[in-house]
């Protein structure tokens, strides 16, 4: 038996809760798996790991052996770091999750300077707006915007985004241009000439998670305005939302990043420019419970850099 291989087996079982995912996220047989977990069970004379019918858990004898498995992973990881360093640059393979716009916009320009500074340093990027999992699906660190409910993760900010509202110059030359966020809300028709009246189409946004729409918001001193408007053409990804933007499906609200080449090129138009809506923090992401290797801390610290022109706090 390859204790150590086991060891690894065991520790990336217990943090994902499947065998499936720990073969398919370090490539390996799912026989081998399990077969490498039933030789390291016999060979302590205990069960670690209890399967049902939808997930696999870790027996209280296995729980404490997991403490301590991890820990010896780390520290083995650390040593092997320290050796490498010593003798040669950064090498490997990390595995990224991005949304789609930060992605194609922000992090793969970069990516060819950072393979030219480092390159047997290579990237696995994941590039959707879903969650992802980070230790079930063997990522690790990822970019993601928004507050961060989860605690067991951490979470490194290296941006503050601003919003702004923007339509199609074609969209707002057809159906005008707005003088107040109220003038986006679904209205009832007084009348028959009313509903005549051309109401504001929204290109909105959902959740790949849920299939909830987020809503429009609009701020300006005390006032504060949450519009769900007429969602003309819906989407969930970032790109798409842009694109629809672009097309003049309607208007929405998007980040002033992506937004600005195209507003400087004029194929886009802010309206509402005395509302505003709170910054949408970005981070990068990964599990507390992993070791910050030399390749990882380096990355991390590069997306930091990537992304501080981008950063609104400093305007």
């Amino acid at each position: 038996m390859d204790q150590l291989l086991a060891l690894r087996v065991f520790v990336r079982i217990a943090q994902s809760g499947a065998f499936a995912k720990t073969a398919d996220s370090m490539n390996i047989p799912r026989a081998t798996v399990s077969k490498l977990v039933q030789d390291l069970e016999r060979h302590l004379g205990t069960k670690l790991l209890q399967r049902t019918t939808r997930r696999v858990n870790v027996t209280p004898e296995g729980a404490a052996y997991f403490e301590r498995a991890t820990r010896l992973i780390a520290d083995l990881d650390d040593m092997d770091e320290q050796a490498a360093r010593a003798r040669a640059r950064p090498s490997g393979r990390i595995r990224v999750d991005v949304g789609s716009v930060l992605a194609n916009m922000i992090l793969i320009p970069a990516l060819p300077a950072f393979r030219a500074q480092y390159p047997e340093l290579y990237v696995d990027l994941g590039v959707s707006d879903r969650p992802v999992d980070l230790i079930g699906e063997g990522v690790d660190c990822v970019i993601r915007g928004g507050d961060m409910a989860d605690t067991s993760l951490i979470a490194r900010r290296i941006a503050d985004l601003d919003w702004v509202t923007c339509a199609s110059a074609a969209y707002l030359a057809a159906r005008g241009i707005p003088s107040h966020p109220s003038e986006l809300m679904v209205q009832e028709p007084a009348g028959k000439e009313a509903a005549r009246l051309p109401a504001h189409a929204i290109v909105g946004y959902f959740s790949s998670l849920t299939g909830k729409a987020f809503p429009l918001d609009f701020r300006r001193g005390d006032e504060h305005l949450v519009v769900h408007g007429s969602v003309a053409v819906g989407v969930n990804e970032s790109t798409a939302h842009l694109s629809a933007l672009l097309a003049g499906a309607g208007l929405g609200q998007a980040f002033k990043f992506m937004v600005t080449p195209h507003v400087e090129g004029g194929r886009l138009c802010t309206v509402l420019d005395d509302w505003t809506r709170p910054r949408h923090p970005l981070h990068v992401v990964y599990p507390s419970n992993r070791h910050l290797s030399a390749k990882l801390r380096l990355f991390v610290d590069w997306v930091a850099e990537v992304f501080a022109p981008f950063d609104d706090r400093r305007q």
